[in-house]
């Protein structure tokens, strides 16, 4: 399992739809179990992951947050990505 955190310039929805694309159906092919502006639950492959953000400091982009099971070197591979 994995939990990790990365700030971007990104707005919170922003970072949640970048999520499911390279999570989602249309990526890595885990289903969409749950989906809301500020968070989405993906799972598939024998695990999940778990993808929220919240506003930045001052206003500017969003702190991203992901934990996941099973697919520990993709969520490094996203975060580096956004």
């Amino acid at each position: 399992m994995i939990s990790m955190e990365k700030s971007t310039k990104l707005t919170p929805s922003e970072a949640i739809d970048k999520a499911i694309a390279y999570f989602g159906p249309g990526g890595l092919g885990l289903e969409v179990t749950e989906h809301a502006e500020c968070c989405a639950r993906l799972e598939g492959g024998g695990g999940y992951v778990y993808a929220q953000a919240e506003e930045g400091k001052g206003g500017k982009g969003s702190l991203v947050g992901v934990e996941s099971r099973e697919w520990d070197y993709h969520v490094k591979r996203f975060l580096e990505r956004i």
